[in-house]
């Protein structure tokens, strides 16, 4: 009864009706939990459906609009609107991890906020979606709730690299020192937490973490980067 009951408010949230509920059951549906279960269905293989059906309506829309663009462009305008932290945003937009079904483990590790695995679940739910109603209903979901998405990678808003970036804003006037100190970690080694802090000229401007020093450093540049009002969030 509450599966039935989140599943309908989740309905709600992207306003759809699902005639095949067992579907979106799936796409919501982290291995973490699979695996606890018997004969419980997980979305990897609709991930891997639902990133092809995105790629296609992206790209098709961007062929159609950018008449004269070569193909390089194209290929880079469609990465930024596919690429992980774009399909997380979405997600966050939804809410999507709170309806989540996922290991007490994962959820305790922070997987309901976790880059990788919402953005995944948007592409399952995309799978979802066209098993369900076909090409052509998914063609308008997407296109309706990726619009703002397609409008910041064409506008060059979104950034794959935060550290990168960064670098580039605080040094077009001259040569500036950053760097990123290791503050602490936490958690079992498989599944362990970094927490750092960025400096610019020694001076701490910002932190971040994640579950890698890579993942926590982007993060420490980005919260840098927003209050900068480099980001658009």
């Amino acid at each position: 009864m509450k599966n039935d009951i989140k599943l309908q408010d989740l309905e709600k949230e992207l306003k759809l009706d699902f005639s095949n509920k067992e579907l979106l059951k799936t796409a919501i549906t982290h291995s973490s939990f699979a695996n606890q279960k018997k004969k419980v269905g997980f979305n990897e293989r609709l991930e891997f459906l639902g990133d092809s059906v995105l790629q296609l309506v992206i790209s098709e829309y961007l062929y159609i609009r950018f008449t004269q663009e070569p193909e390089g462009f194209l290929t880079k305008i469609r990465s930024l609107i596919v690429c992980e932290n774009s399909l997380c945003d979405i997600a966050t937009g939804w809410d999507l991890g709170k309806y989540m079904n996922m290991s007490k483990g994962e959820e305790i590790t922070g997987g309901r906020d976790r880059v990788s695995i919402l953005a995944d679940c948007v592409e399952a739910i995309i799978a979802a979606i066209y098993l369900d109603k076909g090409i052509e209903y998914s063609r308008t979901f997407i296109l309706n709730n990726f619009k703002e998405t397609i409008e910041k990678a064409i506008s060059n808003k979104i950034v794959l690299d935060y550290k990168t970036k960064l670098q580039e804003i605080f040094q077009q006037n001259g040569e500036i020192n950053i760097r990123y100190e290791l503050v602490k970690f936490e958690g079992p080694p498989h599944r362990r937490e970094f927490f750092v802090n960025i400096l610019i000229n020694d001076s701490i401007k910002g932190s971040g973490q994640g579950f890698s020093k890579k993942e926590a450093e982007q993060n420490a540049a980005k919260e840098v980067m927003t209050r900068q009002g480099d980001v658009n969030e």
